[in-house]
């Protein structure tokens, strides 16, 4: 099979290619990054894949530049070394002929989607970058595992219609969607009761807003349980991430907002569960690790023989179940607002986080400013709020609540 992996240097990028290595039969075709060059050629240069992407198209120019230098040297022979023979025939042995093709932006990100010898595309980008190669993927007919969360909160809509349409197939990777994925397996829709997302209440677990006050970016990305990138960790201290998973559980399994239920699950053991309507709950354990869902969606519901660390039943342990404060994470209050409106608002919810997100990491903003700054955008798009918005519609709300959130950061009450 031929993966192409969107976002290889991110997080999940960099899990995926590893798991892949347990997995010789799976090929990788092609690779992308944002800026992270460095990391991109690392792998690149390890898995030889056939195409490149840099979402930062002055970034690709200097990645084509290494690579021509790289081929030029390793393919120019000294005449000293012609002269002796033995030694041109070790540097004909060793010379390096990898060239890969290079594209940037993204329309790059957009031809690699949809490559012809592509099977299944692995969509682990950060933001709303990721929608469009998703789209254009689905098009395609391809297989997507996605790691995406704004896709489905800002274009879910399009998705489902997309995927009614073609043959693609979609499978969730987040750690929590693919719980539920598993409990579902076998079961019937209309049996089902209740969608259980599990949290594991991040970093300021237990503090009231007043105790958050003052807190820095330092003390946000102290996350108990997962590592995970900077803004990802930032939502799970904010409940943002986890506000996002209830519109993405919405989006993904048909679910209506209100009977998604959000719990705090302290030891990150239980991924998520589901209730049905005889009052049985199915819940999926392991220990804390995106190596199950990685390989759950790229294996296509195949079981991985994977003989890592596993939950242990013979050791002690607990697990500790709280409700979440929507009082004083009141993102999570923000989220399902947002979801229950439907249409454009939950572009401007996500996308008002992102720019504060931004924000708080730049220290420009306090972190009580980030749901402050998302409830803002939320009430000045009310009269311009659109029930089916197009990918384009999309993009220009995305843009005019990054602005919002910009041209509001120091009048808001935190």
């Amino acid at each position: 099979m031929n993966i192409v992996i969107l976002g290889s240097t991110g997080s999940i990028g960099t899990q995926t290619l590893e798991l892949l290595k347990d997995h010789t039969e799976y090929k990788v075709l092609a690779l992308s990054a944002g800026e992270n060059i460095s990391l991109l050629e690392e792998q690149a240069r390890e898995w030889k894949p056939k195409y490149l992407c840099v979402f930062h198209e002055d970034k690709a120019k200097l990645l084509k530049e290494r690579f021509q230098s790289s081929y030029n040297r390793d393919n120019t022979l000294d005449s000293e070394s012609a002269e002796n023979s033995i030694h041109y025939e070790k540097k004909e042995s060793e010379k390096d002929s990898y060239s890969p093709v290079i594209y940037s932006g993204m329309e790059g990100l957009i031809q690699l989607s949809a490559l012809t010898e592509a099977d299944m595309i692995v969509v682990s980008v950060v933001g709303m970058v990721g929608i469009q190669p998703t789209i254009s993927a689905i098009q395609a007919g391809k297989k997507v595992a996605l790691a995406n969360k704004e896709t489905l909160v800002c274009a879910g809509h399009l998705i489902n219609d997309l995927l009614k349409e073609s043959k693609a197939k979609l499978f969730p990777i987040d750690s929590e969607h693919s719980a539920i994925w598993q409990c579902l397996r076998g079961e019937k829709a209309e049996e089902v009761e209740k969608l259980i997302l599990t949290a594991s209440g991040g970093p300021f677990f237990g503090l009231t807003k007043d105790e958050m006050r003052g807190k820095k970016k330092e003390d946000a990305l102290k996350h108990p349980n997962w590592s995970m990138g900077r803004k990802i960790t930032i939502d799970s201290a904010t409940m943002v991430n986890k506000a996002l998973e209830v519109l993405e559980a919405h989006i993904l399994f048909h679910i209506p907002i209100e009977k998604i239920q959000v719990v705090i699950q302290r030891e990150s053991i239980i991924h998520s569960a589901v209730e049905f309507c005889d009052g049985a709950i199915k819940a999926e354990l392991g220990v804390p690790t995106m190596r199950v869902p990685i390989a759950y969606a790229l294996f296509e519901e195949e079981r991985e023989h994977f003989k890592g660390e596993k939950l242990d039943f013979t050791k002690v342990m607990s697990l500790h179940f709280h409700p979440p404060s929507y009082t004083d994470f009141p993102a999570l209050a923000l989220g399902r607002t947002a979801g229950l409106k439907g249409g454009s608002m939950t572009t401007v919810f996500n996308a008002a986080n992102e720019e504060a997100v931004a924000l708080f990491l730049q220290d420009k903003i306090s972190f009580l400013s980030i749901p402050a700054l998302i409830e803002k955008a939320m009430q000045l798009h009310e009269k311009d709020w659109k029930a089916y918005p197009s990918v384009d519609e999309i993009l220009s709300i995305e843009r005019w609540a990054r602005n919002c959130v910009e041209e509001n950061a120091n009048q808001v009450e935190a």
